[in-house]
């Protein structure tokens, strides 16, 4: 048995390799862990590489990166299994959904991703003063190891201002050149407060929307233990006791168009009462012009949702989402990515179809942001029915009614996405791809769409 240790995923690979090189299986090697100390000094030297790194799928590279920071004392065994049996004959073991490892070690990566999304989300500076300069510094409390995985995000983000992140286990620091490591502090000797706890506090109160109270998944995106860093957080109890006349305020000021479809939701959201209570829903303008209502559709247990725009002609007549000449073309690029329809739940972020009568044809036109905010409580409520491990948002409706009002394909496609703490991948509508009038341009954007579907399918 050979004993090793490794504190950061660089040491690992390296470890790996030399591993890899003398022929040392996964079963003869136990790594330590560098929560303990006392071991150190039996953990063996390992012999110099006896030959070339071995070639593993990029993504693995990616994946191991991420995982190297998750706290799971296993972690380094785990990768070191995965990449014994990538260099023996599997290495296609990634895209092995249902293997045990490639499950795990996936699941671990999802929780890594969440964790340094909050860590961007949830950071607050406060001022100090240092020698008549301004220093920011803030403490967060990530659950596991990420802060190597966003410190790029803070350096370009905050790169004209000195500040310093500190966690528990590490700290970062930036004084406007370099990117300075060091040791992790307690809360007690870094918290404190500055002038601009009330801004926070003020845009807070500001963007706060009573109407759309939801404790429990306001805890699921604003965790409970980041609370006390979180100079907002105090004044939570106050809106939430405010909540209600705040309501009647808004609906008071409202002239027109005041119904959403949460007007519309029956007391029991099973999927036939869902369905039945959709197809006589008046929230919007929307519901006249149109046939009838598309509700979503597929496997109730499904493991990845899509969610694309609106009905089109076709789907507006027979009923039923991505039937179309874009459904066909989705149809098409699923059967590519490995995907079978049966095992996917499909649906649209507004269930009437939009449109513009010319002559006998009707004439597409995108929903506006009416149409979005009216119909969005179908679409949260299928996914709370649905409970997928991961969305693929096609085109830019679908991301407005996701993620922001403002979202934009282009920008905000590579970002780190979520919905009520559900990974989102986005990309375009298959009728991008229609619309296309030369060959490549659509060529791009079907590799676009099948390479997210590959993604979505990847993810565990």
């Amino acid at each position: 048995m050979t004993r090793v240790w490794a504190e950061n995923f660089d040491e690992w690979r390296k470890t790996a390799r030399n591993l890899l090189a003398v022929g040392q299986t996964p079963e003869e090697v136990y790594w330590e862990q560098n929560d303990f100390e006392s071991l150190f000094a039996h953990v063996e030297s390992l012999p110099p590489a006896a030959a070339p790194p071995t070639k593993v799928p990029a993504d693995f590279v990616s994946l191991a990166s991420r995982v190297a920071c998750h706290r799971d004392p296993e972690k380094w065994s785990l990768l070191y299994r995965a990449l014994w049996r990538l260099s023996h004959g599997q290495p296609h073991l990634l895209k092995m959904a249902t293997d045990p490892l490639t499950h795990r070690l996936r699941r671990m990566d999802g929780e890594i991703r969440r964790d340094a999304h909050k860590t961007k989300a949830f950071v607050r500076f406060r001022l100090l003063q240092e020698n008549d300069e301004d220093h920011y510094i803030a403490w967060h409390r990530p659950d596991h190891k990420v802060l190597p995985l966003v410190a790029g995000f803070f350096q370009r983000r905050f790169a004209v201002m000195k500040w310093s992140i500190v966690t528990p286990d590490q700290s970062l620091a930036w004084d406007g050149e370099a990117l300075q490591w060091g040791p992790g502090l307690p809360a007690s000797e870094v918290a404190h407060e500055d002038k601009f706890e009330d801004v926070w506090r003020t845009y807070y109160r500001a963007t706060f929307n009573p109407a759309r109270i939801k404790i429990k998944m306001m805890k699921q995106e604003m965790p409970v233990r980041h609370w006390a860093t979180l100079p907002e957080a105090r004044i939570i109890p106050d809106l939430l006791s405010e909540a209600e006349t705040r309501v009647e305020t808004m609906i008071g000021a409202m002239e027109g168009d005041r119904e959403t479809a949460e007007d519309y939701l029956p007391p029991v959201a099973d999927y036939p009462s869902l369905r039945s209570a959709a197809a006589s829903c008046r929230a919007c303008g929307l519901c006249g012009p149109a046939t009838q209502t598309v509700f979503g559709e597929g496997n109730l247990s499904a493991r990845i949702m899509l969610v694309g725009e609106q009905p089109g002609d076709e789907e507006d007549l027979r009923g039923r989402p991505f039937i179309g000449a874009a459904g066909q073309l989705l149809m098409e690029l699923l059967e590519k990515a490995g995907l079978p329809r049966d095992e996917l739940y499909v649906t649209n972020a507004v269930k009437h179809f939009r449109f513009v009568q010319r002559g006998k044809k009707r004439i597409h036109q995108p929903p506006d942001a009416r149409n979005i905010i009216a119909c969005k409580p179908w679409l949260q409520t299928e996914i709370r029915l649905i409970q997928p491990q991961v969305i693929v948002a096609l085109g830019a409706t679908a991301g407005r009614a996701l993620v922001h009002h403002g979202f934009a394909l282009k920008h905000d496609q590579h970002k780190d996405l979520f919905f009520d703490g559900i990974p989102i991948y986005a990309t375009w509508h298959p009728s991008a791809a229609l619309r296309a009038t030369q060959p490549q341009p659509r060529a791009d954007i079907e590799y676009h769409i099948s390479e997210t579907l590959r993604r979505a399918l990847k993810f565990r």
